[in-house]
């Protein structure tokens, strides 16, 4: 694991972004996720969103989560690879969060949650024989982590579960899985059956939305 500068770049922007937000409510107001205001035409919240924090906590894990991962990424996609599966992954989540959301016109969200679960789910399939410390002491293998974790946010989002973008989330690691498979096909090669375990709560999440039961 090794800090490189664009993650530095990215944790410096996140950290500014957010520190302004955090001071100027007007500022958080404008270029936040609303659903309202990007269905208006105000795209630019769609990637902006993800460089806003509703506090300093929701900013610390979220920069935690990304310095322990974006190195794996970086070192097998490269920079370029790297920022197209963050701010990919950004996007990704904030339109899931406006297709689930589209007609509740006042939703809003911030947080980089999704750029950085892409990021997570990049690092897995990079190197899905990693393992993750959950509650940072039970060792489990990355990929059951990634599995059960989109099945949660599943549930999350069916239960209205905390005031979490648990779509976001999904979308973040939909960008991640997507952009990844997109940059490195080898790994179809090496670990089909990884992606297709990984590719389970996604067609899943698909198809209770197609039953209206999400």
């Amino acid at each position: 694991m090794h800090l490189d500068g664009i993650t530095i770049a990215i944790i410096a922007a996140n950290v500014l972004v957010s520190v302004k937000g955090l001071n100027d409510y007007s500022f958080l107001d404008k270029y936040k996720f609303h659903v309202g205001a990007v269905q208006r035409g105000e795209k630019i919240r769609l990637l902006s969103a993800g460089f806003l924090h509703i506090d300093m906590q929701h900013l610390l894990f979220n920069m935690i989560t990304l310095f322990f991962f974006a190195s794996i990424v970086i070192d097998y996609l490269g920079i370029s690879g790297f920022i197209l599966v963050y701010l990919m992954s950004l996007l990704f989540g904030n339109l899931l969060s406006l297709y689930f959301h589209k007609n509740e016109y006042h939703y809003s969200a911030v947080g980089a949650s999704g750029a950085v679960t892409g990021i997570l789910y990049s690092a897995i399939l990079l190197q899905p024989g990693m393992t993750l410390g959950l509650y940072f002491i039970i060792p489990i293998p990355a990929y059951v982590f990634g599995i059960a974790y989109l099945l949660y946010s599943i549930y999350g989002m069916k239960k209205r579960i905390g005031n979490i973008g648990h779509d976001a989330h999904f979308g973040g690691a939909i960008g991640g899985y997507v952009i990844t498979l997109l940059l490195a096909p080898w790994i179809f090669g090496s670990n089909l059956l990884m992606v297709g375990l990984l590719a389970i709560p996604i067609v899943l999440l698909f198809a209770l939305k197609k039953a209206g039961k999400l």
